[in-house]
């Protein structure tokens, strides 16, 4: 189960779902009932703490991320476990080194023979 947030005019708006696209439903939804914004009027932005991270993108080897950042792979599987939680800097790294492997997995080419 994933949840999200977001404050609007000082309302905190909380909703739980199974997918984060059934969440974003939901919280626009709420949105429009609450402060009447259609959803094309404004954009989201999805941010996860490890743990969700590493629970929604499961394929990901937590310790090759760590191996990446320069982290202790067990320090990063406490941040993903939710035991422990990164400094801004430490998530800084983690998200830097996501971003670099997700632009190396951009540039992919499978060759069909």
């Amino acid at each position: 189960m994933l949840w999200g947030r977001v404050l609007f005019d000082d309302n905190l708006i909380v909703e739980e779902a199974e997918s984060v696209d059934a969440l974003l439903v939901k919280i626009k939804q709420l949105l429009l009932d609450f402060h009447a914004l259609e959803p094309d009027s404004y954009e989201m932005r999805i941010e996860y703490d490890l743990t969700a991270f590493f629970e929604q993108f499961n394929f990901l080897k937590i310790t090759r991320i760590a191996e990446m950042t320069g982290l202790n792979g067990s320090l990063l599987r406490q941040y993903a476990a939710g035991k422990k939680h990164p400094s801004a800097r430490q998530a800084e790294r983690i998200e830097a080194t996501i971003r670099q492997l997700a632009l190396q997995l951009s540039e992919v080419h499978i060759y069909a023979h």
